[in-house]
């Protein structure tokens, strides 16, 4: 199943719920139209980096999941880097051994696969989805057919269909949105695909005539007609994005929660049910449909708030290709880095944690701040869930930058969705934003906790530069986001469990917070016009030196460049920070006191086998104000 990063996680074994393979069936079930040089960085030479490829069992922490419970997922998989374990280099390490069973894949292909190649795979199965934006389709079958096709000279990789579940005022003034609305910058005429559980029609995502929604387009990717959302993320996510205010505006309101581009159009492709359980295929099909409908609803942002630990390369993960294959059709696709930042299994401190397909390195990958109650940026932490680099497998440093993810405030669904009945710790009291009438339970607004928060707040940036300057290409905006950003973390901080109290420590680095803080004013007041792509870089780590190289590729954007090199994006000392005397904006080695094992596991990629797609938020966060530290309870 795919999840949503960490909302599917509160049972008291992580992932440890019921996750139904879904039948895609006819994909537009329940569609509904409405109006329309290398630098380096030194690390301790007695470091281990062996790359075993024996299988091992390596638990990681359910990050963003109550303290009480088992925060324990296990990895059973150690990959080289050089290839995959398990059955060949085209069969994912996940696919059951057992040759008798059946089990829905998602195969890839050279070429766009001929009628005959279809035809043929058919009988031996059910062909269930065939796929536009990648050569790829959709099918149930043998588990003895799918280890004859490994021989399959056009086949490319195969993988099973994984399973996926799934203040704002603020956060506004946090990322300065508010003086880009000033200027008229609300997202008017941009589309944006909320590819999540949902959404449920509000009076905050309509137009401004009171009649029209701005929900433009809905589509249900689950097997029914229903697009509204039971489970309570979609609609909390539209509204970070898009939601205009509405219901906290006016006589008797103190505080007003507006959604970053408060007029832009929004795309609703359903992909997770009431449990926030869904399939990869499902979320491959809606991103189909958004490619699609891209001229029809003019659709440039595409938001994913959820994910899935890495099962392998990027180059193979047909999420990844997907979401590849939308941003070169000229959409900007943000994706959630993911939820574990507290796992410590080995002593890594959260760091290789980056989910898939957040280690793509074309999408804008977004790590999740903390605000500690106060709209300055001053005071503002680095979150203690929120996943950080470099990616497993392929090292990618991520994420890209972070923006305010903990305790924001935005759309409920209905006081019956999943999320606000099972966790009342989400639940926001009208007497916090009103003065007039009864005190309980908001029916309008609730609070989540994430880098799936954090990722619509960037998604709406996205939509704000689009409408100043139409012309903008993906890498562009990605490029003028990251450069724009503001570096301005302590160079080491700390977030406490809101349920447990127990304190976990950070250092602002360059693997926890990629380019640094976005701010909107700044990314809108960019002039600059790269032309090269703008790929994430790759950190590679030498055994022999001990020492971490960030690769200079002169064929993307920061290659070597005095407007977007290195020490542009990445701080202004760098040349001293990555010759292992210091990490980005801090005063330790990167990776701090991670311990040799945790540096092998890093370096080697492992993987999880057993984790399903996940929604990218939870109810417990860290505290909005930062308790004493001689108080709080140790890191475990």
């Amino acid at each position: 199943m795919i999840s949503l990063n960490n909302t599917c996680s509160f049972n008291v074994e992580f992932w440890q719920q019921s996750c139904e393979y879904m039948a895609d069936g006819d994909s537009r079930t329940g569609a509904t139209m409405k109006t329309r040089h290398t630098k380096t960085l030194q690390l301790p030479r007695s470091i281990s980096t062996s790359n075993s490829r024996t299988a091992s069992s390596l638990p990681i922490s359910a990050t963003g999941v109550h303290s009480g419970f088992k925060r324990l997922i296990r990895v059973t998989t150690l990959l080289a880097f050089a290839g995959l374990a398990f059955g060949g280099p085209k069969l994912a390490p996940d696919l059951p051994k057992n040759s008798n069973s059946m089990v829905d894949v998602i195969v890839q292909f050279h070429n766009p696969p001929t009628k005959a190649q279809l035809k043929q795979l058919g009988a031996y199965g059910k062909m269930k989805k065939i796929f536009n934006g990648i050569n790829a389709a959709h099918l149930s079958l043998p588990m003895s057919t799918v280890q004859a096709l490994e021989s399959d000279p056009s086949i490319v990789y195969i993988s099973p269909d994984r399973p996926t579940a799934g203040s704002l005022d603020m956060v506004a003034a946090t990322v300065n949105a508010t003086m880009a609305w000033q200027y008229g910058w609300d997202g008017t005429g941009v589309g944006v695909a909320v590819i999540d559980s949902g959404v449920t029609p509000k009076n905050d995502l309509m137009a401004s005539d009171g009649v029209n929604s701005r929900v433009v387009y809905s589509e249900s990717f689950i097997g029914v007609s229903d697009t509204t959302d039971g489970y309570g993320h979609g609609t909390h996510v539209a509204g970070v994005v898009g939601g205009n205010g509405k219901d906290s505006s006016g006589v008797g309101f103190t505080r007003m929660f507006r959604g970053m581009a408060p007029n832009v159009n929004l795309i609703n492709l359903r992909v997770l049910d009431q449990n926030g359980a869904g399939t990869e295929s499902g979320v491959i099909a809606a991103i189909d449909r958004a490619i699609q409908l891209k001229n029809t609803y003019n659709i440039r942002v595409l938001n994913l708030s959820l994910g899935h630990p890495v099962y392998e390369s990027y180059k193979l993960d047909p999420l990844c290709q997907e979401v590849e294959a939308a941003w070169k059709a000229g959409i900007v696709v943000v994706v959630a880095a993911g939820n574990y930042g507290r796992e410590n299994s080995y002593g890594r401190h959260g760091y290789g944690t980056i989910a898939s397909p957040g280690n793509d390195p074309y999408v804008i990958t977004v790590g999740a701040t903390n605000m500690n109650g106060s709209s300055s940026r001053d005071n503002d932490t680095i979150a203690s869930y929120s996943s950080k680099g470099p990616t497993m497998v392929d090292h990618i440093v991520k994420p890209d930058l972070v923006a305010p993810g903990n305790s924001v405030v935005s759309l409920l669904a209905s006081p019956t969705c999943t999320l606000f009945m099972s966790f009342p710790k989400t639940q926001v009291n009208t007497s916090t934003y009103e003065t007039l009438g009864s005190t309980g339970a908001a029916g309008s607004y609730f609070r989540l906790s994430g880098t799936s928060m954090a990722t619509p707040v960037v998604s709406g940036a996205a939509a704000l530069m689009i409408q100043k300057q139409p012309s903008l290409t993906p890498d562009q905006i990605k490029a003028r986001l990251m450069k724009s950003a503001t570096r301005l973390f302590p160079q080491h901080s700390y977030g406490v469990d809101f349920l447990s109290q127990v304190k976990y420590d950070s250092q602002s680095d360059i693997f926890a917070v990629g380019a640094g803080y976005l701010d909107i004013n700044a990314a809108l007041a960019s002039t600059d016009l790269p032309t090269l792509p703008a790929l994430s870089p790759v950190a590679v780590f030498n055994s022999i030196t001990g020492k971490v190289t960030i690769m200079r590729d002169f064929s993307v954007v920061w290659g070597d460049s005095v407007v977007w090199g290195d020490s542009v994006i990445w701080g202004s000392g760098l040349s001293t920070i990555l010759n292992g005397s210091s990490v980005i904006w801090g005063s330790s080695v990167v990776w701090g006191d991670c311990t040799m094992s945790g540096i092998s596991v890093i370096w080697g990629g492992a993987v999880d086998i057993r984790s399903p797609l996940q929604a990218l938020s939870a109810d417990d966060g860290d505290t909005d104000t930062l308790p004493d530290p001689t108080t709080a309870a140790p890191l475990p």
